[in-house]
C-alpha cells in the first residue's frame, strides 16, 4: 500500500498536461505543478482536468488500492474492519505524499490539496464537505486561493471531530493538515508581507504592484 499509492500520487498531472504544450510549468507562474498554478498558466480546462485529475489520485488510492489488494489476496473476509481501515489511510497519505515529493521531478511536487481531497472524501466525506465549502467562501470573500488552503487544512481536524469523533482519524487528517500548511509556508510568508498573488490578478493593497 505504500508503494502503490505513492506511485499513483506521484504521477505530475500538472507538469505532464503543461509539457504537451510545450511549456515547463515550473518555471513560470508560481513554479508549483499543482492545480492552481496549472488554472493560472494553462486556462481553466487544462487547469480543471489537473485538479480532476489529483483529486482521483488520491480518491483512486484511499478507496481503490486497498479493494484490488483484498480481492486479489482473496482475505478480504478475513481482514477485521479496522485493519482495512488502516489500509486505506496508509493508501491514501503515500498518495498525498507521492504528489508532493514526486520521485519523477527530483521529489519536488505540488502542495497536495487536490489530492488531500480526494483521500479525505474516502475517508471522512462530511468533514471535507465542511472544509470544502470554508475554502470557497474564504476564497470569494478575499480571492486568495492559499488562503482559503490554509484556513481549510487548519479546521480541518476540528470539523473531524465535530462529525466523525474517531480518535485516529482526528490523528490522520492533523498530520494531513499540518503537511498542507507546512507546504503552503511560502504562501504564509507572501500573505504576511502583502505580496500574495490574488485570483484575477494583482496582490494585496500593501505589496508590491
Amino acid at each position: 500500500m505504500l508503494a502503490a499509492g505513492y506511485l499513483l500520487g506521484s504521477i505530475p498531472t500538472g507538469f505532464l498536461v503543461a509539457r504537451a504544450r510545450g511549456i515547463d510549468i515550473r518555471t513560470v507562474g508560481s513554479g508549483n505543478i499543482g492545480a492552481t498554478n496549472a488554472f493560472r498558466i494553462l486556462g481553466k480546462g487544462p487547469g480543471s482536468f489537473v485538479l480532476l485529475v489529483d483529486a482521483l489520485k488520491g480518491g483512486v488510492a484511499c478507496l481503490g488500492l486497498p479493494w484490488v489488494l483484498l480481492q486479489l489476496a482473496a482475505f478480504a473476509s478475513l481482514l477485521p474492519a479496522s485493519e482495512q481501515e488502516w489500509l486505506r489511510i496508509v493508501a491514501g497519505v503515500s498518495a498525498v505524499l507521492g504528489h508532493n515529493y514526486t520521485c519523477w521531478l527530483g521529489f519536488k511536487g505540488g502542495k497536495g490539496i487536490a489530492t488531500s481531497a480526494g483521500v479525505l472524501g474516502g475517508l471522512v466525506p462530511t468533514a471535507l464537505l465542511i472544509v470544502v465549502v470554508l475554502f470557497i467562501v474564504v476564497v470569494l470573500l478575499t480571492r486568495y486561493v492559499s488562503l482559503g488552503s490554509i484556513l481549510a487544512a487548519a479546521a480541518l481536524p476540528f470539523a473531524t471531530w465535530g462529525t466523525q469523533g474517531s480518535r485516529l482519524m482526528i490523528g490522520v487528517t492533523s498530520l494531513m493538515s499540518l503537511l498542507a500548511i507546512y507546504k503552503h509556508r511560502a504562501n504564509l510568508r507572501r500573505l504576511l508581507n502583502g505580496t500574495e498573488s490574488r485570483i484575477g490578478g494583482g496582490r494585496s493593497p500593501g505589496g508590491a504592484a
